[in-house]
């Protein structure tokens, strides 16, 4: 089973970080979040000159069974032709990293199509969907080794181009419902708070979800363990992102963590490996219910609240500019020492 050695950030190092940040010309504190990140990514980089470097959006993609039983408005094919869709360019995820710098990598994950070979998509496909977990387990043993291996190493091809700082994003269809249940298993908040609306269920879609869910999970049979948990109800995109996560954390990279999905990532890796945690910023808090509560679980702080909800990794990549503002704070501001500014505060 693949294990990850993340290094968490030595505490000895803080003081020099915080005194740096606390004799910018600025009084204590004044500029807010913006110093809790900066000093977050000194302590990530071990330096007091932090510098963010190729960005990249790791986007992953894949069905899921659960589809099967009408959790979702949006029909499986869905899936693939938005991934076919980010490719040409012309979806949200694409001006957002057009605009702030991100090179958006494609993988299929488990789409259930057979995606061109020519069409800019990097083919990791473990199979074509996962299984529908109302039934059994949605993937085998071995293919979430094989998913959290390939996560990894798809982390590793960005890092070895120069990214030190990529955030995650996912498309397909049900991943809701799989993030859902993850929710419920590891934070122990009740089932039905931790279901939403998806991509546009109404009322009673909704309540349809909760029942197929609940029953879902009163059929778990598996032996509670974090692996098994995920395995039994997370989709192949979602087990490479955790795999990806992970890896970017003992590379030392920092990961903008974006929506619900993602975030349920984000859990379940700080399951596996708590101290991935140290090198995760929260880029936003999504509309999807339960977001909000799956962050205070996590002691987690968001840097945005836009009302977002469209996953892709959206909201991370919008958040970026102020982990770059916070970067800049820490490198360009002058100190009271150099400017020959009387310290007043």
């Amino acid at each position: 089973m693949k294990t990850f050695d993340i290094i968490p950030p030595d505490p000895r190092f803080d003081a020099g970080i915080i005194d740096k940040i606390d004799n910018l010309t600025k009084p204590k504190g004044s500029l807010g979040r913006l110093e809790e990140i900066a000093l977050q990514i000194c302590r990530i980089q071990r330096t007091l000159t932090p510098e963010l470097r190729n960005p990249h959006n790791i986007l992953f993609a894949a069905d899921h069974g659960i589809i099967e039983e009408g959790v979702s408005v949006s029909p499986k094919e869905v899936t693939w032709q938005q991934l076919a869709h980010f490719a040409r360019g012309g979806a949200g995820i694409n001006f957002l990293c057009a605009q702030h710098g991100f090179r958006l990598v494609l993988v299929d994950a488990g789409v259930d199509y057979d995606i061109p070979r020519d069409a800019g998509i990097i083919d990791r496909k473990i199979r074509r969907s996962t299984s529908n977990f109302l039934h059994g387990p949605a993937m085998t043993p071995e293919e979430y080794e094989k998913a959290m291996e390939e996560g990894a190493a798809t982390v590793d091809e960005v890092h070895a181009a120069g990214c030190n700082v990529v955030s995650f994003g996912e498309m397909g269809c049900g991943n809701t419902s799989a993030s859902s249940m993850w929710m419920h298993a590891f934070t122990g908040i009740p089932l039905d708070r931790c279901i939403g609306a998806g991509a546009g269920l109404d009322n009673p879609g909704i309540r349809h979800k909760a029942d197929v869910l609940a029953r879902a999970w009163a059929g778990y049979s598996g032996a509670s363990s974090t692996e098994d948990i995920i395995r039994w109800f997370g989709g192949f995109e979602m087990v490479m992102a955790v795999g990806g996560m992970l890896r970017a954390a003992e590379l030392g990279m920092t990961v903008i963590v974006d929506g619900f999905i993602m975030t349920a990532c984000m859990l379940a890796a700080s399951r596996l490996n708590p101290d991935v945690l140290h090198y995760a910023v929260f880029g936003h808090q999504g509309d999807e219910s339960g977001h909000r509560l799956m962050l205070e679980a996590m002691g987690a702080k968001p840097v945005l609240h836009l009302g977002l909800r469209l996953g892709e990794g959206s909201g991370a990549v919008c958040a970026y500019p102020i982990l770059q503002s916070a970067v800049r704070m820490v490198n360009d501001m002058d100190s009271f020492t150099t400017a020959s500014v009387t310290k007043y505060f």
